[in-house]
């Protein structure tokens, strides 16, 4: 696939994904037997999936972001799955100051049963499968079960989020939020809501903002933590892993965060790249711009070409 697509091909993948079909009301059940809630999209037009793929959000963001890419992705051939991690969008149930979840569940327990349910989609199809992960759905991706069996991994300013590897002034406002601010909202309220975290989170249950405050200052951020290292399988992936960062995401996913992070996959394929609002015709994208409808397809078609030429499965289904 030639990495540079002329306008009028993205318009028609564009419109070709605004028809794929998707399905809602999916759930799937993690190993404790949470349910979880979770939204399948399918190519347009009945037509049969080339690829699966799997979309791990950012921390306390709903599916309901990534709806846009993911229909763009069926509009490619792909069958993609988002969901909802517990306490989160469709997956809360009750009063999120009464959620028990903690971020290990996230990543050992949600992130686990999404790659199952892919799986199983693989192998009853014979498909490739790609997992895409945006900050925390890319960062911890490593913790959950059957990533092994991924046949390349993609992630979108996922980093590894300890205050100390930002920069400047960014470094102090990420101490000041792990060392008080999270804390104090926590305890204040019982959980930390939406309008307290910025961006486009939902709000995240007490016991997930504890644990990600504990993080953001421990050296060597969530693998450092005893009750993480048991799950730790970065160094052990061997496939396709490409880790991009945003130029302008100097906030939340710096360049030497990301970095860091792509240190982890010592055994991988591992390509490192970055992409600049004025690449894909925009003023600006940040953390959380990279999955609206604008800039789209032109953004995304530069995230996604790289990586599917370098996994042999993906090039061979012939995605685009």
């Amino acid at each position: 696939m030639n990495q540079t697509t002329t306008s009028s091909t993205l318009a028609r993948r564009a419109h070709r994904s605004a028809d794929a079909a998707s399905s809602d009301r999916e759930v799937i059940v993690a190993a404790d037997g949470r349910h979880l809630a979770a939204s399948w999209f399918e190519p347009p037009g009945g037509a049969a999936a080339r690829a699966v793929a799997v979309i791990s959000s950012a921390a306390a963001v709903p599916r309901s972001h990534y709806r846009h890419f993911a229909a763009w992705l069926a509009g490619r051939g792909y069958a993609v799955l988002t969901y909802d991690y517990r306490g989160v969008g469709g997956s809360l149930r009750g009063a999120l100051r009464d959620e028990r979840a903690t971020m290990r569940d996230w990543a050992v327990l949600d992130m686990s049963a999404a790659l199952a349910a892919g799986q199983a989609r693989r192998e009853a199809g014979g498909l490739p499968m790609l997992l895409i992960g945006h900050s925390f759905g890319g960062n911890s991706i490593g913790f959950a079960s059957g990533v092994e069996r991924a046949d390349a991994i993609l992630t979108v300013a996922s980093q590894i989020g300890e205050a100390r590897l930002f920069p400047g002034r960014h470094r102090l406002v990420a101490q000041g939020f792990f060392a008080a601010w999270l804390p104090l909202v926590t305890a204040l309220l019982g959980a930390a809501p939406g309008w307290a975290l910025g961006g486009a989170g939902a709000g995240m249950p007490r016991e997930v903002a504890r644990q990600w405050a504990r993080w953001g200052l421990q050296r060597g951020w969530a693998f450092a933590d005893p009750v993480m290292k048991p799950h730790a399988g970065h160094s052990g992936l061997a496939m396709p892993v490409h880790l991009w960062g945003i130029s302008d995401d100097l906030q939340y996913a710096p360049p030497r965060a990301v970095d860091e992070l792509a240190a982890l996959f010592r055994n991988a394929a591992v390509q490192r790249h970055d992409v600049r609002p004025q690449d894909v015709g925009a003023q600006a994208i940040g953390h959380f711009g990279v999955f609206r409808r604008e800039p789209g397809p032109r953004l995304w078609q530069r995230l996604l070409a790289p990586i599917e030429q370098a996994a042999p499965a993906l090039r061979r289904a012939a995605l685009g």
